[in-house]
């Protein structure tokens, strides 16, 4: 049997197909065997009042995907175009791995894994955003 195991922590919540599912109070493993079912954990989310910045809009698009509310076609081709934006300012080999990851996931609609790549380049923004702050 294949599919997506989530390992959810205390309390951790997730949103399946527009519900929002809490985990009770110890870690728990969930087997979701339905195939392009909309999943979001939220402790991974942005809120839309903090998508101001480009990190944060490219990453935001992949969360419409997962939690249903784009159309995985368009997002795929404003991922693309996201990313390849960012491999125009972010250019150290760190940054690079982690856009090619996440252009990799996105070609494969893999868009958990997508996601995953690009908030990790959300510290290095805070850090390029602050150093111009100055």
């Amino acid at each position: 049997m294949s599919g997506l195991v989530l390992k959810l922590g205390p309390k951790e919540r997730v949103l399946i197909n527009g519900a929002v599912i809490e985990n009770g109070e110890r870690r728990s493993r969930l087997s979701i065997v339905t195939p392009n079912a909309n999943i979001l954990r939220l402790k991974d989310a942005i809120h839309p009042e903090e998508v101001n910045t480009p990190v944060r809009r490219v990453c935001y698009v992949a969360q419409l995907v997962l939690s249903g509310d784009a159309d995985p076609e368009e997002a795929r081709r404003q991922l693309l175009r996201g990313i390849e934006q960012l491999s125009q300012v972010l250019t150290d080999p760190d940054s690079r791995q982690r856009l090619d990851l996440a252009t990799a996931a996105v070609i494969e609609t893999q868009y958990y894994k997508a996601l995953k790549a690009l908030r990790g380049l959300l510290p290095r923004e805070e850090r390029l955003f602050g150093a111009g702050e100055r």
